[in-house]
């Protein structure tokens, strides 16, 4: 149990965090992933080397101690790491690991003058108290994903049935269960975790789903990463017919009942939760603006697929963006996206709901873009591949 005088202490290390806990993180994740092998799978390494790890385990450990005393301020960030945790099956007997390397994390990064035996008590104890809540939370999901028709848990064989090249750089993998038995639906927006072994390295990912649940099978669209473990492996080495172990579906990024107009804005391999809203939301009549920005069409996935459902439903209006362009592209903007263009692109009634995706530069600008032209904060949506940061 965390006493009054352990939070006392936690929230006074707040300023050692902020200037700090990078450094610290980065500490604590070398203690680990070198001592405790086991845990390696669930970490990218890539984005352990671009710092992206640390830097969003440093956010949350901050946000953590600043909001100790009223914990419902962290606002989405707990169901974030609920679902990052489950999609990869994060399991409570790794939770003691973390805690250990934390504490001696501190200890030596801060000193034994300032990380004293009451400091690290305190955090002992503050750790243990969000171990308890997240390890509850983890289970509920667990348990649900279990109950539901077509669910389980833990690891399921899925056969590849098809592979379908979308762009240059994105393949679709359409996945059938080798028990033969039904697949859960899932909500649109969420991702899946997939267990590979690479070159005799386990590895662990999370693809999101990229077509509506029909309660058969699962499609994920992976884009080829340039040095991508997992991605080359999967572009390269998994055939139609190979098998993948996949967790069940997870994600907190959910297309949310509404008689609202919809915008989905994407970037990239972005597209592939947004096409699953698209798809989930046309039959109920609202309008949907589907904004999407590529480099350039030859590597923009999908266009055939919204081209074809807009000339079907006429509540969808689609606009493309590619940041290099022929005329013979089609784009509707060469370039960057801007506030400006947004402007044009968006609903002249800003009471929407816009959820977005893409690179964290790109969602930042659609962050800043939609809050300046009138969309409530309380109605934009976005998740992030790879581990949350700030969009600033």
């Amino acid at each position: 149990m965390l006493t009054e005088a352990q939070r006392a202490i936690v929230k006074a290390t707040v300023p050692l965090l902020e200037t700090g806990g990078e450094t610290l993180t980065k500490h604590f994740y070398g203690i680990m992933l070198n001592e405790y092998p086991e845990v390696r799978p669930l970490f990218n390494q890539a984005h352990q080397a671009s710092g992206d790890q640390p830097r969003a385990l440093a956010n949350s450990v901050l946000m953590y101690a600043r909001h100790i005393d009223h914990l419902e301020k962290l606002g989405n960030l707990p169901a974030q790491i609920v679902h990052k945790h489950v999609a990869l099956q994060v399991l409570p007997e790794q939770y003691p690991i973390v805690g250990t390397c934390l504490l001696r994390a501190i200890r030596e990064v801060l000193g034994a003058d300032i990380a004293t035996d009451e400091v690290l008590a305190a955090w002992g104890a503050a750790y243990q108290q969000l171990a308890d809540l997240l390890i509850g939370a983890e289970e509920q999901v667990y348990a649900a994903n279990a109950a539901l028709e077509g669910g389980w848990r833990g690891v399921r064989r899925f056969r590849v049935a098809r592979k379908v090249a979308e762009s240059a750089e994105i393949t679709s993998f359409y996945l059938q269960p080798e028990d033969g038995g039904p697949v859960l639906r899932y909500q649109p927006g969420q991702y899946i975790g997939l267990r590979l072994v690479v070159d005799g390295k386990e590895q662990r990912r999370n693809y999101s789903l990229s077509s509506i649940a029909d309660g058969q099978g699962l499609r994920i669209s992976i884009k080829r990463e340039a040095g991508g473990v997992a991605s080359n492996y999967l572009h390269d080495q998994v055939p139609e017919g190979g098998v993948l172990e996949v967790f069940p579906p997870a994600g907190p990024f959910t297309l949310q009942a509404s008689d609202k107009p919809l915008v989905l804005i994407s970037g990239g391999v972005g597209i592939t939760p947004t096409l699953a809203m698209l798809q989930a939301a046309l039959p109920s009549g609202r309008p949907v603006h589907f904004i999407h920005c590529a480099r350039n069409r030859a590597v923009h996935a999908f266009r055939d697929t919204v081209d074809a459902l807009a000339a079907q439903h006429p509540q969808l209006q689609r606009f493309y963006s590619y940041d290099q362009a022929t005329e013979a592209d089609g784009a509707d903007a060469v370039g960057y996206l801007t506030p400006e263009q947004l402007a044009q692109w968006l609903p002249e009634n800003r009471d929407v709901d816009a959820y977005f995706l893409g690179p964290k530069p790109f969602m930042a600008l659609v962050k800043r873009s939609l809050a300046a032209l009138g969309v409530p904060e309380s109605q934009t949506h976005y998740e992030f591949f790879g581990p949350a940061a700030a969009l600033a």
